[in-house]
């Protein structure tokens, strides 16, 4: 695959960041995921094996002049999680951990198996199976004095093929985060201002792709003053460099963010999440000499969240409004990412979704959004990576249209066993063409299986 077409591939990672990874409701929510589990001094286990059968109608995101290919899918997820006792075993008369320590980790592996549709494809599709895993761990200390310390990390492996069935021109990568911070908590918790730093590093298996792994040292602070018991002004900021292992093909740079706003509860049932803010890019000028665009503009988050059984709890935190076992919320985001087409991409993104959890027998969540994400002007390199100059082509700015849903259900038989479905839809509505690859692409993706948990 010639590199111009590599690059317009790797378009489809634009939205992609480390917490959007694909995996299932339970292992990213844990009031869903989790049950009593067992305990181990004074921590707790939580153990679970899950087993799908599912159908993938455009597994390498074609477009439809492009010989879609779909698939019939197996999916096996074993999961662990270790933490400080949750609530559930301090409710039944276990004494409460040290207030001032608390830790949590886990892992998944999940096996992928895939059937093509048409035989005729089942060779191709055969040379997809592959194992995606993930583990993430985090440790607060000195929780309930002036200064409290946090140490966190986390990783994942994340299987992603390009258009072409070659599994060498796959986007498979790994991605690894850790970091920590200080927390300053003067007058009882009231106020309090976090700094900390972070250090995530993006590894590209396969050689075709290996000038694209990055690393991003990032600092960062955010502080928040409750003026009111359930609302809070909220602050938070963050630079972020970009250095990448060839620079040449992919300039270095960096991103500067930063947002003021509001969180709380404004009746027992509602509440409300606003964030203004500024962000700004600085890339360097590439090889080429071409002048790179920059990002400078306003960036906002904005969440309504109404809560469909009693008052929203939980912490409040910059990124989201209180918590709520079940609840219906709509939102807007607009920021500015890293992106391996040319520099950045800017994304304005809407959203609604809805979690209803009954009696801890059943639950069902429906997630939706439409986003515009905007790739500014760059220079697209004709020859290998690395290469520069004279062959070089400049491309337009573009604009993608993303609209995605998913629904997720499961229905607990006892208190270890579940039955669950999953339905999920995205599609690129977009009629750009980069390097006579198209970028447009519709998906859908559907799941039914069941999970032993503790």
């Amino acid at each position: 695959m010639k590199f111009c077409l590599t690059l317009a591939a790797v378009a489809l990672l634009g939205a992609v960041t480390l917490e959007a990874h694909a995996q299932q409701p339970w292992l990213a929510d844990r009031r869903y995921g989790e049950g009593i589990g067992v305990r181990v001094g004074n921590l707790e286990l939580h153990p679970g094996i899950s087993a799908e059968l599912g159908y993938d109608s455009n597994y390498f995101l074609r477009a439809p002049s492009e010989d879609p290919l779909s698939a019939f899918r197996i999916r096996v997820t074993p999961a662990i999680s270790l933490s400080t006792l949750g609530p559930q075993r301090r409710e039944n008369g276990a004494p409460a951990p040290p207030s001032d320590v608390a830790f949590r980790a886990g892992a998944y592996v999940s096996y992928n198996e895939l059937i093509a549709t048409d035989s005729k494809h089942q060779s191709e599709m055969a040379d997809q199976r592959h194992v995606d895993m993930g583990g993430d761990l985090m440790l607060t200390m000195f929780n309930t004095g002036r200064a409290g310390v946090d140490v966190y990390g986390n990783g994942v492996r994340t299987v992603q093929p390009s258009n072409d069935t070659n599994t060498e021109q796959a986007f498979n990568r790994d991605t690894v985060r850790g970091g920590g911070g200080i927390t300053w908590r003067p007058g009882g918790g009231l106020f309090d201002w976090r700094l900390g730093g972070e250090v995530t590093y993006n590894y590209f298996e396969k050689s075709n792709f290996k000038f694209l792994n990055n690393y991003q040292p990032s600092a960062n602070m955010r502080g928040r003053w409750r003026f009111l018991p359930r609302t809070a002004v909220l602050y938070d900021g963050t630079y972020t460099w970009i250095r990448y292992s060839n620079p040449s093909t992919q300039v270095d740079g960096s991103i500067l963010t930063s947002r003021i706003g509001l969180n709380g509860l404004i009746t027992s049932r509602l509440s409300a999440l606003a964030l203004v803010g500024w962000a700004g890019t600085f890339y360097d000028t590439p090889t080429t000499g071409q002048k790179p665009q920059q990002f400078d503009s306003l960036t906002a988050q904005a969440e309504l969240k109404y809560f469909l059984g009693g008052e929203g709890t939980g912490a409040f935190n910059p990124g989201s409004v209180p918590v709520g076992l079940s609840y219906v919320a709509a939102g807007f985001t607009r920021d500015v990412q890293n992106s391996y087409l040319g520099s950045f991409y800017e994304r304005d993104r809407g959203y609604l979704g809805v979690s209803y959890f009954l009696g801890g027998v059943y639950v069902i969540t429906l997630t939706g959004g439409v986003a515009n994400l905007r790739f500014p002007s760059y220079t697209v390199p004709s020859s290998t990576p690395g290469a520069t100059g004279a062959a070089a082509t400049n491309q337009d700015p573009f604009s993608e249209q993303r609209v995605d849903a998913t629904l997720f259900t499961e229905y607990r038989l006892s208190n270890t066993f579940g039955v669950n479905g999953t339905v999920g839809y995205e599609q690129n509505i977009t009629d750009v063409t980069i390097a006579n690859d198209a970028l447009k692409y519709s998906r859908w993706q559907v799941f039914l299986g069941a999970r032993y948990f503790l």
